[in-house]
């Protein structure tokens, strides 16, 4: 889907430290999806519900469903709660993700590739920069992430990207500029969700399809925080000009800031970080030599 955004002149970046400093931040830890998200397609299949305390997508044969912020970020810690798809939900792709638009877009993924009953969901994530993508790594979850709400998290910072569930970090994605890379710092985003069918691919190579006797699905998006940097028409970002939309004090709003902005792994994360990958990471583009056989993307070599 395509949506209108106005490019970001080159200068700001030239000036990121003095924007930061002199930011309008947002920060909304109030839930509610009416004021922060819209429905964008799916015929009625996407639902706020609870006063704006829940929203739901449901998928049938016809269709499924998607909704998209009203505001778009350029950087960012994003916290939102979900609820997949219970019982046999092979075929069916549950996603949350932050992307700008057009041929050259970034994008942070976080895509559920549904299973057969008593099967893992399929964590799938990946980073596009300037429209390549290609750098998925995959994972199963230490729970049932049917069976209660669970808190996905992207934090997204001009040094790192970082994958987390939970509270734990499953995955870094650092700003190699310097050897070739590139990274998400340009385009301002929204952030998106939707439920869909894929079973030509989603689960097991497409050889399980979705059975259609069980529809509808679907999957449920409660509590969500925004901590992010404000991206607006005017095409500037973070300048002390724009009008706040903070829901909190401009004291706690800094202090967020902070918290985010420069955040790196401490040592207690890491080791989590190499906990969760190392008993539930199911694929990696970085070991993935048969298909990179001219040699693995240049982040990978770097330890």
């Amino acid at each position: 889907m395509a949506h209108p955004h106005t490019p970001l002149e080159s200068w700001a970046f030239l000036l990121l430290p003095l924007l930061l400093l002199t930011a309008n931040f947002v920060a909304t830890n109030a839930s509610d999806f009416n004021k922060n998200f819209r429905v964008t397609w799916g015929d009625g299949r996407g639902k706020i519900l609870n006063n704006g305390k829940l929203l739901t997508l449901s998928l049938d044969k016809i269709s499924g469903s998607g909704f998209e912020s009203k505001n778009q970020y350029l950087f960012g810690k994003i916290d939102m709660q979900i609820k997949l798809v219970p019982g046999d939900s092979a075929g069916t792709v549950s996603t949350y993700y932050l992307s700008s638009i057009g041929s050259n877009h970034d994008e942070i993924d976080f895509e559920f590739l549904g299973n057969q009953s008593g099967q893992p969901y399929t964590l799938h994530t990946n980073v596009f920069s300037q429209g390549k993508g290609n750098r998925e790594q995959q994972f199963h979850l230490w729970f049932d992430p049917t069976a209660h709400f669970h808190t996905y998290s992207v934090l997204w910072n001009p040094q790192r990207i970082i994958f987390s569930v939970d509270g734990t970090p499953l995955r870094e994605f650092k700003n190699m500029e310097s050897i070739g890379v590139p990274f998400p710092k340009s385009q301002p985003m929204r952030i998106y969700a939707s439920l869909w069918n894929a079973d030509d691919w989603a689960t097991q190579g497409g050889r399980i399809k979705t059975d259609w006797t069980k529809a509808p699905f679907t999957a449920s998006y409660g509590s969500f925080s925004i901590n992010a940097c404000k991206w607006t028409s005017k095409g500037s970002s973070c300048t002390s000009s724009q009008s706040s939309a903070s829901t909190t004090s401009t004291a706690t709003s800094r202090s967020s800031i902070n918290s985010w902005m420069n955040q790196e792994l401490d040592s207690t994360s890491q080791e989590r970080m190499n906990w969760a990958r190392k008993n539930y990471m199911i694929y990696n583009y970085c070991t993935d030599k048969s298909r990179f056989s001219q040699g693995l993307p240049p982040e990978c070599n770097v330890s």
